[in-house]
Protein backbone atom coordinates (compact mmCIF):
# COMPACT_ATOMS: atom_id res chain seq x y z
CA UNK A 1 0.00 0.00 0.00
CA UNK A 2 0.89 3.76 -0.36
CA UNK A 3 1.10 6.46 1.76
CA UNK A 4 -1.07 9.73 1.11
CA UNK A 5 1.48 11.64 3.30
CA UNK A 6 3.62 10.85 0.33
CA UNK A 7 1.95 11.98 -2.20
CA UNK A 8 3.28 15.59 -4.39
CA UNK A 9 4.04 17.96 -2.61
CA UNK A 10 1.34 20.95 -3.14
CA UNK A 11 2.82 24.71 -4.30
CA UNK A 12 3.07 26.01 -1.06
CA UNK A 13 5.52 23.58 -0.39
CA UNK A 14 7.58 23.21 -2.89
CA UNK A 15 7.63 28.02 -3.14
CA UNK A 16 8.93 27.61 0.48
CA UNK A 17 11.49 25.03 -0.57
CA UNK A 18 12.56 27.07 -3.65
CA UNK A 19 12.87 30.49 -1.46
CA UNK A 20 15.10 28.82 1.40
CA UNK A 21 17.34 27.04 -1.18
CA UNK A 22 18.53 30.31 -2.90
CA UNK A 23 18.32 32.55 0.37
CA UNK A 24 20.96 29.44 1.64
CA UNK A 25 22.81 29.95 -1.45
CA UNK A 26 22.97 33.31 -1.00
CA UNK A 27 24.96 33.10 2.48
CA UNK A 28 26.77 30.41 1.09
CA UNK A 29 25.40 27.43 3.50
CA UNK A 30 24.54 23.98 2.08
CA UNK A 31 21.35 24.26 0.88
CA UNK A 32 20.04 20.05 1.03
CA UNK A 33 19.23 20.57 3.83
CA UNK A 34 16.35 21.83 3.16
CA UNK A 35 15.32 19.59 0.53
CA UNK A 36 14.93 16.85 3.95
CA UNK A 37 11.33 18.17 3.83
CA UNK A 38 10.44 16.68 0.54
CA UNK A 39 7.58 14.17 1.35
CA UNK A 40 4.86 15.99 0.07
CA UNK A 41 1.37 16.74 1.41
CA UNK A 42 -1.09 16.48 -0.97
CA UNK A 43 -1.95 14.44 -4.10
CA UNK A 44 -4.33 16.80 -5.73
CA UNK A 45 -1.79 19.51 -5.91
CA UNK A 46 -1.53 21.33 -9.01
CA UNK A 47 1.00 24.75 -9.84
CA UNK A 48 1.22 27.33 -11.99
CA UNK A 49 4.29 28.62 -10.68
CA UNK A 50 7.20 28.50 -13.73
CA UNK A 51 10.01 26.18 -13.71
CA UNK A 52 13.25 27.45 -11.32
CA UNK A 53 16.11 29.14 -12.61
CA UNK A 54 19.76 27.87 -12.93
CA UNK A 55 21.61 28.64 -9.88
CA UNK A 56 25.15 27.83 -9.99
CA UNK A 57 27.02 26.04 -6.40
CA UNK A 58 29.78 23.99 -4.66
CA UNK A 59 29.20 20.16 -3.33
CA UNK A 60 25.54 20.41 -1.66
CA UNK A 61 24.48 23.80 -2.83
CA UNK A 62 21.44 22.09 -4.42
CA UNK A 63 21.52 18.63 -5.60
CA UNK A 64 24.08 18.55 -8.52
CA UNK A 65 24.96 21.72 -8.04
CA UNK A 66 22.03 22.62 -10.33
CA UNK A 67 18.65 24.16 -9.80
CA UNK A 68 15.78 23.77 -7.45
CA UNK A 69 13.63 20.44 -7.37
CA UNK A 70 10.47 20.64 -9.49
CA UNK A 71 7.22 18.96 -9.09
CA UNK A 72 5.16 16.25 -10.48
CA UNK A 73 2.80 18.84 -11.82
CA UNK A 74 5.44 21.27 -13.31
CA UNK A 75 7.71 18.82 -14.74
CA UNK A 76 8.36 19.30 -18.51
CA UNK A 77 11.44 17.84 -18.71
CA UNK A 78 14.50 18.36 -20.69
CA UNK A 79 13.79 20.33 -24.28
CA UNK A 80 16.18 21.95 -26.47
CA UNK A 81 14.16 25.45 -26.25
CA UNK A 82 11.21 25.15 -23.67
CA UNK A 83 8.78 23.62 -26.20
CA UNK A 84 8.37 20.08 -26.03
CA UNK A 85 8.09 18.10 -29.45
CA UNK A 86 4.67 15.93 -29.51
CA UNK A 87 3.64 12.99 -29.94
CA UNK A 88 7.13 10.87 -29.38
CA UNK A 89 5.73 8.55 -27.03
CA UNK A 90 3.06 6.41 -26.80
CA UNK A 91 1.52 3.37 -24.66
CA UNK A 92 2.29 0.39 -26.46
CA UNK A 93 3.40 -3.33 -26.28
CA UNK A 94 6.95 -3.86 -26.63
CA UNK A 95 6.83 -7.80 -26.39
CA UNK A 96 9.52 -7.73 -23.33
CA UNK A 97 8.61 -8.95 -20.58
CA UNK A 98 8.70 -7.53 -17.05
CA UNK A 99 7.43 -10.17 -15.54
CA UNK A 100 10.88 -10.80 -13.66
CA UNK A 101 11.34 -6.88 -12.61
CA UNK A 102 7.97 -7.29 -11.21
CA UNK A 103 8.79 -10.39 -9.23
CA UNK A 104 11.37 -8.58 -7.83
CA UNK A 105 9.77 -5.80 -6.57
CA UNK A 106 6.40 -7.82 -5.05
CA UNK A 107 9.45 -9.99 -3.20
CA UNK A 108 11.15 -6.74 -2.30
CA UNK A 109 8.23 -4.70 -0.63
CA UNK A 110 7.21 -7.93 0.99
CA UNK A 111 10.04 -7.53 3.11
CA UNK A 112 9.48 -4.36 4.77
CA UNK A 113 7.86 -3.88 7.80
CA UNK A 114 4.49 -1.39 8.30
CA UNK A 115 7.22 1.03 9.48
CA UNK A 116 9.63 0.56 6.18
CA UNK A 117 6.82 0.54 3.89
CA UNK A 118 5.74 4.33 5.25
CA UNK A 119 9.06 5.53 4.54
CA UNK A 120 9.62 4.00 1.22
CA UNK A 121 6.50 3.34 -0.69
CA UNK A 122 5.24 6.61 -2.94
CA UNK A 123 2.36 7.09 -5.12
CA UNK A 124 2.64 6.56 -8.71
CA UNK A 125 2.94 10.46 -9.19
CA UNK A 126 4.96 11.21 -6.64
CA UNK A 127 7.07 14.17 -6.38
CA UNK A 128 9.78 11.74 -4.79
CA UNK A 129 11.00 10.82 -8.76
CA UNK A 130 12.38 14.08 -8.82
CA UNK A 131 13.84 14.52 -5.08
CA UNK A 132 17.51 12.63 -6.45
CA UNK A 133 20.56 13.52 -6.33
CA UNK A 134 24.20 12.25 -6.86
CA UNK A 135 25.94 14.45 -3.77
CA UNK A 136 26.84 11.95 -1.61
CA UNK A 137 25.44 14.05 1.69
CA UNK A 138 22.17 14.88 -0.14
CA UNK A 139 19.32 13.82 2.62
CA UNK A 140 17.76 11.58 1.08
CA UNK A 141 14.06 9.27 1.69
CA UNK A 142 13.29 6.05 1.47
CA UNK A 143 15.71 2.51 2.94
CA UNK A 144 19.10 2.55 3.36
CA UNK A 145 20.74 -0.56 2.31
CA UNK A 146 22.83 -0.36 5.57
CA UNK A 147 19.88 -0.25 7.62
CA UNK A 148 18.01 -3.25 5.90
CA UNK A 149 17.91 -6.75 6.83
CA UNK A 150 20.65 -9.37 4.98
CA UNK A 151 16.69 -10.95 3.69
CA UNK A 152 15.70 -7.28 2.73
CA UNK A 153 19.37 -6.17 0.99
CA UNK A 154 19.18 -9.39 -0.68
CA UNK A 155 16.13 -9.02 -2.10
CA UNK A 156 16.68 -4.75 -3.12
CA UNK A 157 19.48 -6.03 -4.67
CA UNK A 158 17.62 -8.70 -6.77
CA UNK A 159 15.32 -5.82 -7.21
CA UNK A 160 18.19 -4.02 -9.45
CA UNK A 161 19.86 -7.06 -11.11
CA UNK A 162 16.24 -8.09 -12.64
CA UNK A 163 16.29 -4.32 -13.83
CA UNK A 164 19.35 -3.91 -15.45
CA UNK A 165 21.76 -5.94 -17.68
CA UNK A 166 24.55 -7.44 -16.43
CA UNK A 167 26.73 -4.79 -17.42
CA UNK A 168 25.06 -2.07 -15.65
CA UNK A 169 24.84 -4.54 -12.50
CA UNK A 170 28.57 -4.90 -12.33
CA UNK A 171 28.97 -0.89 -13.06
CA UNK A 172 26.61 0.23 -10.01
CA UNK A 173 27.93 -2.57 -7.78
CA UNK A 174 31.67 -1.08 -8.50
CA UNK A 175 30.12 2.28 -8.16
CA UNK A 176 29.48 1.56 -4.58
CA UNK A 177 32.62 -0.28 -4.27
CA UNK A 178 34.99 2.46 -5.23
CA UNK A 179 32.51 4.99 -2.79
CA UNK A 180 33.37 2.60 -0.38
CA UNK A 181 37.28 2.44 -0.87
CA UNK A 182 36.81 6.44 -0.48
CA UNK A 183 35.28 6.64 2.61
CA UNK A 184 37.99 3.71 3.95
CA UNK A 185 41.09 5.83 2.96
CA UNK A 186 39.62 8.86 3.61
CA UNK A 187 38.32 7.73 6.90
CA UNK A 188 35.36 8.93 6.43
CA UNK A 189 33.43 5.73 5.90
CA UNK A 190 30.49 7.48 7.66
CA UNK A 191 29.69 9.73 4.35
CA UNK A 192 31.05 7.19 1.96
CA UNK A 193 30.50 3.80 1.56
CA UNK A 194 28.63 1.34 -0.30
CA UNK A 195 25.70 1.05 1.76
CA UNK A 196 24.70 4.24 1.69
CA UNK A 197 22.14 4.10 -0.86
CA UNK A 198 18.23 4.57 -0.90
CA UNK A 199 15.24 2.65 -2.17
CA UNK A 200 11.94 3.82 -2.59
CA UNK A 201 9.20 2.70 -5.04
CA UNK A 202 6.49 4.54 -6.34
CA UNK A 203 3.30 2.50 -6.76
CA UNK A 204 2.20 -0.99 -6.69
CA UNK A 205 4.71 -3.54 -8.62
CA UNK A 206 2.14 -4.93 -11.45
CA UNK A 207 1.94 -6.71 -14.95
CA UNK A 208 -0.27 -4.12 -15.87
CA UNK A 209 -0.10 -0.58 -13.97
CA UNK A 210 2.30 2.07 -13.61
CA UNK A 211 4.95 1.94 -11.07
CA UNK A 212 8.97 2.13 -10.63
CA UNK A 213 11.19 2.17 -8.34
CA UNK A 214 14.58 4.73 -7.81
CA UNK A 215 17.89 3.47 -5.66
CA UNK A 216 20.45 6.06 -5.20
CA UNK A 217 22.86 7.42 -3.25
CA UNK A 218 26.49 9.14 -4.25
CA UNK A 219 27.61 8.93 -8.08
CA UNK A 220 24.63 6.55 -8.70
CA UNK A 221 21.20 6.73 -9.19
CA UNK A 222 18.57 5.23 -10.91
CA UNK A 223 15.21 6.13 -11.81
CA UNK A 224 13.01 2.79 -13.19
CA UNK A 225 9.42 3.19 -14.79
CA UNK A 226 7.44 0.11 -15.71
CA UNK A 227 4.15 0.21 -17.53
CA UNK A 228 3.07 -3.18 -18.25
CA UNK A 229 5.98 -4.42 -20.72
CA UNK A 230 7.15 -1.09 -20.64
CA UNK A 231 10.16 0.55 -19.55
CA UNK A 232 11.85 4.13 -19.02
CA UNK A 233 15.07 4.18 -16.61
CA UNK A 234 15.91 7.81 -16.77
CA UNK A 235 17.19 9.78 -15.43
CA UNK A 236 20.42 8.01 -15.04
CA UNK A 237 23.64 9.20 -13.44
CA UNK A 238 26.85 6.57 -13.19
CA UNK A 239 29.82 8.01 -11.94
CA UNK A 240 33.16 7.95 -9.47
CA UNK A 241 35.48 9.44 -7.55
CA UNK A 242 38.11 7.84 -7.48
CA UNK A 243 37.36 6.12 -10.81
CA UNK A 244 40.21 3.84 -10.24
CA UNK A 245 40.61 1.93 -6.98
CA UNK A 246 41.31 -1.46 -5.21
CA UNK A 247 38.53 -2.62 -3.23
CA UNK A 248 39.36 -4.57 0.32
CA UNK A 249 39.58 -7.82 -1.30
CA UNK A 250 42.25 -6.76 -3.40
CA UNK A 251 40.26 -6.75 -7.14
CA UNK A 252 40.89 -3.73 -8.97
CA UNK A 253 38.12 -1.76 -10.06
CA UNK A 254 38.36 0.51 -13.25
CA UNK A 255 35.24 2.21 -13.85
CA UNK A 256 34.29 3.83 -17.35
CA UNK A 257 37.23 2.63 -19.63
CA UNK A 258 34.90 1.49 -22.66
CA UNK A 259 33.38 5.17 -22.37
CA UNK A 260 35.98 6.76 -21.88
CA UNK A 261 37.77 5.23 -25.21
CA UNK A 262 34.77 4.94 -27.14
CA UNK A 263 34.33 8.79 -26.87
CA UNK A 264 38.11 9.35 -27.83
CA UNK A 265 37.45 6.64 -30.77
CA UNK A 266 34.57 8.60 -31.76
CA UNK A 267 35.56 12.14 -32.18
CA UNK A 268 39.42 10.73 -33.92
CA UNK A 269 36.95 9.08 -36.26
CA UNK A 270 35.85 12.23 -37.73
CA UNK A 271 37.84 14.54 -40.18
CA UNK A 272 39.06 17.97 -40.06
CA UNK A 273 35.51 19.88 -41.15
CA UNK A 274 33.44 17.26 -39.25
CA UNK A 275 35.29 18.00 -35.63
CA UNK A 276 35.50 21.39 -36.82
CA UNK A 277 31.72 21.42 -36.15
CA UNK A 278 31.17 18.52 -33.54
CA UNK A 279 33.91 20.43 -31.44
CA UNK A 280 32.48 23.42 -29.67
CA UNK A 281 35.55 24.15 -27.50
CA UNK A 282 39.10 22.49 -27.19
CA UNK A 283 39.58 24.18 -23.78
CA UNK A 284 37.86 22.12 -20.80
CA UNK A 285 36.83 23.21 -17.58
CA UNK A 286 35.80 21.79 -14.52
CA UNK A 287 32.43 20.92 -15.38
CA UNK A 288 30.05 20.72 -17.95
CA UNK A 289 27.67 18.73 -17.43
CA UNK A 290 24.17 20.15 -18.24
CA UNK A 291 20.98 17.78 -16.86
CA UNK A 292 22.05 16.31 -13.83
CA UNK A 293 19.94 16.98 -10.70
CA UNK A 294 17.59 19.70 -10.58
CA UNK A 295 17.77 20.13 -13.96
CA UNK A 296 14.39 17.79 -14.71
CA UNK A 297 13.14 20.81 -16.95
CA UNK A 298 16.01 22.52 -18.29
CA UNK A 299 16.27 23.41 -22.31
CA UNK A 300 19.81 22.01 -23.79
CA UNK A 301 19.99 23.42 -27.58
CA UNK A 302 21.71 21.04 -29.92
CA UNK A 303 25.06 21.72 -30.75
CA UNK A 304 28.13 19.93 -32.34
CA UNK A 305 27.46 17.77 -35.66
CA UNK A 306 24.34 16.83 -36.59
CA UNK A 307 24.56 12.85 -37.51
CA UNK A 308 23.05 12.88 -40.89
CA UNK A 309 26.65 14.88 -41.41
CA UNK A 310 28.56 11.44 -40.68
CA UNK A 311 29.19 8.40 -42.80
CA UNK A 312 27.41 5.24 -42.61
CA UNK A 313 29.92 3.71 -40.38
CA UNK A 314 30.64 6.89 -38.52
CA UNK A 315 26.85 6.82 -38.04
CA UNK A 316 27.24 2.82 -36.64
CA UNK A 317 30.08 4.22 -34.08
CA UNK A 318 27.69 6.49 -32.79
CA UNK A 319 25.30 4.65 -31.64
CA UNK A 320 27.65 1.88 -30.15
CA UNK A 321 28.74 4.74 -28.31
CA UNK A 322 25.11 5.60 -27.19
CA UNK A 323 25.13 1.54 -26.64
CA UNK A 324 27.32 1.79 -23.69
CA UNK A 325 24.99 3.95 -21.51
CA UNK A 326 21.31 2.96 -23.11
CA UNK A 327 23.33 -0.68 -22.59
CA UNK A 328 23.33 -0.08 -18.48
CA UNK A 329 19.54 -1.04 -19.02
CA UNK A 330 18.10 -5.06 -18.80
CA UNK A 331 19.25 -5.82 -22.61
CA UNK A 332 15.91 -6.46 -23.73
CA UNK A 333 14.40 -3.39 -23.13
CA UNK A 334 17.70 -2.08 -24.16
CA UNK A 335 17.24 -3.57 -27.27
CA UNK A 336 13.80 -1.56 -28.00
CA UNK A 337 15.09 2.06 -26.93
CA UNK A 338 18.19 1.43 -29.34
CA UNK A 339 15.85 1.48 -32.03
CA UNK A 340 13.95 4.10 -30.84
CA UNK A 341 17.29 6.43 -30.88
CA UNK A 342 18.58 4.93 -34.26
CA UNK A 343 14.96 5.91 -35.87
CA UNK A 344 15.67 9.12 -35.02
CA UNK A 345 19.17 9.06 -36.61
CA UNK A 346 19.03 11.84 -38.68
CA UNK A 347 18.25 14.39 -35.86
CA UNK A 348 20.61 13.00 -33.16
CA UNK A 349 23.79 15.54 -32.23
CA UNK A 350 27.02 14.79 -31.02
CA UNK A 351 29.32 17.60 -29.26
CA UNK A 352 32.58 17.21 -28.04
CA UNK A 353 34.25 19.75 -25.18
CA UNK A 354 38.19 19.16 -25.11
CA UNK A 355 41.22 18.05 -26.56
CA UNK A 356 40.88 14.45 -28.75
CA UNK A 357 44.32 13.11 -27.64
CA UNK A 358 44.14 9.28 -26.52
CA UNK A 359 44.34 11.00 -22.58
CA UNK A 360 42.41 13.65 -23.23
CA UNK A 361 39.69 14.72 -20.18
CA UNK A 362 36.78 15.93 -21.86
CA UNK A 363 33.11 15.90 -22.09
CA UNK A 364 30.65 14.49 -24.94
CA UNK A 365 27.11 14.82 -25.79
CA UNK A 366 24.88 12.36 -27.69
CA UNK A 367 21.07 14.43 -27.93
CA UNK A 368 18.20 13.98 -29.85
CA UNK A 369 14.47 14.36 -29.46
CA UNK A 370 14.27 11.19 -27.57
CA UNK A 371 17.71 10.84 -26.26
CA UNK A 372 20.23 12.61 -24.04
CA UNK A 373 23.43 11.36 -22.79
CA UNK A 374 26.44 13.05 -21.48
CA UNK A 375 29.98 12.27 -20.04
CA UNK A 376 31.87 14.60 -18.33
CA UNK A 377 35.62 14.68 -16.79
CA UNK A 378 34.97 16.81 -13.76
CA UNK A 379 37.50 18.57 -11.64
CA UNK A 380 38.36 16.90 -7.80
CA UNK A 381 35.31 16.88 -6.09
CA UNK A 382 34.62 15.37 -2.09
CA UNK A 383 36.61 12.22 -2.36
CA UNK A 384 39.44 13.90 -4.65
CA UNK A 385 41.90 12.81 -2.18
CA UNK A 386 41.48 9.65 -2.33
CA UNK A 387 42.43 9.44 -5.71
CA UNK A 388 45.82 8.83 -5.38
CA UNK A 389 45.89 6.19 -2.35
CA UNK A 390 43.01 4.30 -4.46
CA UNK A 391 45.62 3.56 -7.42
CA UNK A 392 48.18 2.08 -5.25
CA UNK A 393 47.54 -1.64 -4.63
CA UNK A 394 49.33 -1.37 -1.27
CA UNK A 395 46.19 0.36 0.47
CA UNK A 396 43.84 -2.34 -0.34
CA UNK A 397 43.42 -3.09 3.11
CA UNK A 398 44.21 0.49 4.74
CA UNK A 399 42.26 3.11 6.40
CA UNK A 400 42.44 6.88 6.83
CA UNK A 401 45.61 7.18 4.89
CA UNK A 402 44.43 9.81 2.16
CA UNK A 403 44.97 13.43 2.83
CA UNK A 404 42.98 16.08 2.18
CA UNK A 405 39.40 15.81 0.11
CA UNK A 406 37.33 18.85 -2.18
CA UNK A 407 38.47 19.93 -5.49
CA UNK A 408 38.39 23.29 -7.52
CA UNK A 409 35.04 22.42 -9.23
CA UNK A 410 33.35 20.61 -6.32
CA UNK A 411 30.76 17.90 -7.18
CA UNK A 412 29.04 18.60 -10.43
CA UNK A 413 29.08 22.46 -9.82
CA UNK A 414 29.31 24.22 -13.23
CA UNK A 415 30.25 27.70 -12.57
CA UNK A 416 26.88 29.75 -12.99
CA UNK A 417 28.05 30.44 -16.89
CA UNK A 418 27.86 26.96 -17.37
CA UNK A 419 24.85 26.13 -16.07
CA UNK A 420 21.66 25.46 -18.69
CA UNK A 421 20.33 28.86 -19.49
CA UNK A 422 23.42 30.85 -19.78
CA UNK A 423 26.30 28.17 -21.45
CA UNK A 424 29.37 29.90 -22.10
CA UNK A 425 30.04 31.06 -25.58
CA UNK A 426 31.03 28.18 -27.97
CA UNK A 427 29.81 26.02 -25.06
CA UNK A 428 27.85 23.02 -25.47
CA UNK A 429 24.25 24.23 -25.37
CA UNK A 430 25.79 27.43 -25.83
CA UNK A 431 24.51 30.06 -28.21
CA UNK A 432 28.31 30.35 -29.83
CA UNK A 433 29.75 28.78 -33.21
CA UNK A 434 30.53 25.46 -33.24
CA UNK A 435 34.09 25.07 -32.63
CA UNK A 436 33.97 28.41 -31.28
CA UNK A 437 34.66 30.23 -28.21
CA UNK A 438 36.62 29.44 -25.18
CA UNK A 439 37.14 27.57 -22.22
CA UNK A 440 33.24 25.90 -21.07
CA UNK A 441 33.23 24.11 -17.18
CA UNK A 442 33.11 25.48 -13.94
CA UNK A 443 36.40 26.09 -11.64
CA UNK A 444 39.51 23.52 -11.38
CA UNK A 445 41.26 21.41 -13.80
CA UNK A 446 39.01 18.31 -15.24
CA UNK A 447 40.48 15.04 -14.96
CA UNK A 448 39.85 11.29 -15.97
CA UNK A 449 39.69 10.57 -12.13
CA UNK A 450 36.13 12.09 -11.48
CA UNK A 451 33.46 11.12 -13.83
CA UNK A 452 29.77 12.24 -14.21
CA UNK A 453 27.52 10.70 -17.01
CA UNK A 454 23.48 11.46 -17.12
CA UNK A 455 21.15 9.47 -19.44
CA UNK A 456 17.61 11.24 -19.86
CA UNK A 457 14.63 11.21 -21.78
CA UNK A 458 13.74 14.46 -23.66
CA UNK A 459 10.40 15.69 -24.44
CA UNK A 460 8.28 14.96 -21.02
CA UNK A 461 9.35 11.11 -20.40
CA UNK A 462 12.02 10.86 -17.98
CA UNK A 463 10.43 8.47 -15.11
CA UNK A 464 8.12 7.53 -17.80
CA UNK A 465 5.65 10.75 -17.19
CA UNK A 466 4.53 10.85 -20.35
CA UNK A 467 3.26 7.43 -20.36
CA UNK A 468 1.93 7.31 -16.92
CA UNK A 469 0.03 11.11 -18.09
CA UNK A 470 -1.49 8.99 -20.86
CA UNK A 471 -2.39 5.92 -18.69
CA UNK A 472 -3.83 8.17 -16.13
CA UNK A 473 -5.69 10.19 -18.35
CA UNK A 474 -7.80 7.00 -20.03
CA UNK A 475 -7.53 5.26 -16.42
CA UNK A 476 -7.98 6.62 -13.92
CA UNK A 477 -6.90 5.50 -10.52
Amino acid sequence: MTHSHHDHAGPASLSRRSFLNRALLASGAAAVAVMASSCGTSSSSSSTSSPASSVGGGPGAAPGGGTDIVSYADFKGLTTDGNVVPDLYAVHSTGVSTAKVVAAGTAFVATLTDDQKKETLYDVAADQWLNWSNVHNFPRNGLQLMDMTAAQQKAGLELLAAALSAKGLQTSNNIRKLNHVAGRLLGQLDQFDEGRYFFTVMGTPSASEPWGFQFQGHHLVVNYFILGDQVVMTPTFMGSEPRMGYYDDGTKIDLFTDELAGGIAMINALDATQQKKAITSTTKGGAVSQAEAGKDNVEVPYAGIKASELTSAQQTQLMDLAGLFIGNMDDGHAKVKMAEVKDHLDTTYFAWTGETTDDAAFYMRIQSPVIYIEFDCESGGPASGAVEAAADAANATKSGVATGQGGGGGEGAPSADATAGGPPSGGPGGGGSAGGGGGTGGGGTASRNHIHSVVRTPNGNDYGFDLLKDHLATHPH
